[in-house]
């Protein structure tokens, strides 16, 4: 059994032929810095095995149509081949260069009304055992996600620690509940029923355990980004630093016991700020928002980028493009400028509001 508990395996090597093993060889170590910790037979060498970059490579004399591809992540791809992205070594292999940490690619916006209901969509296996359903089936021209997602099975979760590569990215729970080790945030938290976290851009984490049947809402920029596994932090760190930055932005974990309500944007309407938009600085807005009495309709726009809002519970009818009639489970996304009011809300209606920018005047949020 070796140390990462894989029996009969020590070690992985990519295979690469060519016919010329000398100038290869050199070539992988003179000019990308690998490392020679093989070579067999010392009189005629048939087999240089080298390694570096997390990789290790057996370099085998001998002719092959297929010399093999090798992308090497670079602090300073142009430092490296002269301003090329890619190099071809003597056996024909390609070597592309990318930079380790590239700049985040965000999709144009492309707004759109979308109506999503209850069950429209089918649910999806993600990692770790993970079901999912798209909440947004457009994306917004790729520029947003939107998931519900499911652990049917309650107990331990398969998950491993890791973090996003991500603009913004926040976690509602629906139902039930789920203990979460958060980087630098002390000891799990037990997230249950409204509580909700802003997951700054590559703060590690790991999903440790949860209730049978829980539901989460998570909302992410761009909508396809990288999940990156992280080997060596352990979690929990065993530290509290609540004001540390990831990219700019703070962790948030909003408990829904201890909210305070307050005005909503719609008049007749109370809500509770999730933090999210100080956390932030006001890149985006997260709110949940219940009747108070009987609103009367009102209709309102905003200008801003991004308008979600999920039926938590309750039902009312939304008015936006014709008038739709939503139970809980259902949502919606609102594009700039289109009028949207809501009627017949009932009692128990409760709302979910994620914009970008934040929900506030003068952010260019909805108005």
């Amino acid at each position: 059994m070796t140390t990462d508990g894989t029996p009969g395996v020590r070690a992985a090597e990519i295979v690469l032929c060519g016919r010329d093993l000398e100038k290869t060889s050199e070539f992988f170590t003179q000019r990308l810095g690998f490392r020679v910790d093989t070579v067999f037979p010392a009189d005629d060498p048939e087999v240089v095995v080298i390694s570096g970059h997390g990789l290790r490579i057996r370099l085998v004399r001998g002719n092959d149509a297929s010399p093999g591809f090798l992308r090497l992540i670079c602090d300073d791809p142009a430092g490296i081949a002269g301003g090329a992205t890619e190099l071809t070594a003597p056996n024909g292999t390609r070597i592309e260069l990318v930079p380790a940490d590239p700049p985040l690619a965000l999709p144009p916006t492309v707004q759109s009304f979308v109506l999503t209901r209850s069950g429209d969509t089918a649910w999806g296996l993600g990692r770790a055992g993970m079901r999912y359903r798209d909440l947004i089936p457009d994306r917004q021209g790729g520029r947003f996600i939107a998931s519900l997602i499911q652990i049917p099975e309650g107990g331990p979760v398969p998950d491993y620690v890791h973090f996003h590569r991500v603009r913004f990215q926040m976690i509602y729970c629906y139902k039930g509940w789920v203990q979460v080790a958060y980087q630098d945030q002390g000891p799990p938290l037990t997230m249950q029923p409204g509580d909700c976290v802003l997951q700054p851009p590559q703060i590690r984490h790991r999903v440790i355990e949860c209730s049978p049947g829980l539901e989460v809402i998570e909302i992410g920029c761009p909508a396809a980004h990288e999940t990156c596994a992280d080997h060596e932090l352990p979690l929990p760190t065993g530290e509290l630093r609540p004001d540390r930055a990831f990219n700019g932005q703070r962790f948030v974990h909003h408990v829904a016991s201890a909210a305070e309500w307050m005005p909503w944007r719609f008049d007749g309407f109370e809500c509770r700020d999730i933090g999210i938009g100080v956390a932030t600085e006001g890149l985006a807005g997260v709110r949940v928002a219940r009747p108070v009495g009987s609103p009367s309709p009102q209709s309102k726009t905003h200008d801003g980028e991004f308008l979600f809002l999920f039926v938590l519970r309750g039902s009312v009818s939304l008015h936006c493009e014709g008038v739709e009639q939503l139970a809980a489970g259902d949502c919606f996304v609102v594009p700039a400028g289109a009028e949207h009011a809501f009627a017949g809300c009932s009692e128990d209606l409760e709302l979910l509001e994620v914009a970008l920018p934040a929900t506030s005047e003068g952010t260019g949020g909805p108005s």
